[in-house]
């Protein structure tokens, strides 16, 4: 395979593009993934955002513990998502205390809470996509998830996508 030249106008593309890989639902790599998401959309890059497995959980329609799914099984998985409101800190999490204690500590500080980062993701129309294979295995269908996923998309639909630009696994 030829490798391209790398010229000005070529190099600036590819720094001006992002892709996340979001595989954790845990509040602070929720945080990070939007984080870095809206920061870098706000500078002008094509962000895109691939959730897969945990990471699904941020991108469900329904909030809040609710059977969603196919499937015994599938239900199950869903009722255990629960969402951004349910997402637990990935250390200390305290029985379901740390988010609560991040989210009042967000606001003191005046620093953008999840929900706040996910909304600007929405408003800045950052590339979300679902991963096709984790939504065989838990169940999920496109309709499971909020109006703004661009689509689902397998492994290598999502590295064709990202080509040209960096890559983040969170």
């Amino acid at each position: 395979m030829e490798v391209p030249e790398l010229t000005p106008e070529n190099q600036s593309k590819a720094q001006k593009k992002l892709s996340l890989i979001c595989f954790s639902g845990d509040f602070d790599k929720l945080v990070a993934t939007f984080t870095l998401a809206t920061g870098a959309a706000a500078v002008g890059y094509e962000v895109n955002i691939f959730f897969t497995f945990w990471g699904l959980d941020a991108i469900k329609k329904k909030q809040g513990r609710a059977f969603v799914g196919k499937g015994f099984l599938g239900k199950l998985f869903g009722f255990f998502m629960g969402g951004l409101r349910s997402a637990p800190v990935s250390r200390l999490n305290f029985l379901g205390l740390s988010p609560k204690i991040f989210r009042y500590l967000m606001r003191k500080k005046n620093v953008a809470t999840l929900e706040e980062l996910v909304e600007a993701a929405k408003a800045l129309e950052i590339n979300l996509y679902a991963c096709e294979m984790a939504m065989h295995i838990l169940g999920l269908e496109k309709s499971d998830f909020i109006h703004e996923v661009k689509g689902v998309l397998g492994v290598a639909t999502f590295l064709e996508l990202s080509e040209g630009g960096r890559t983040i696994f969170i």
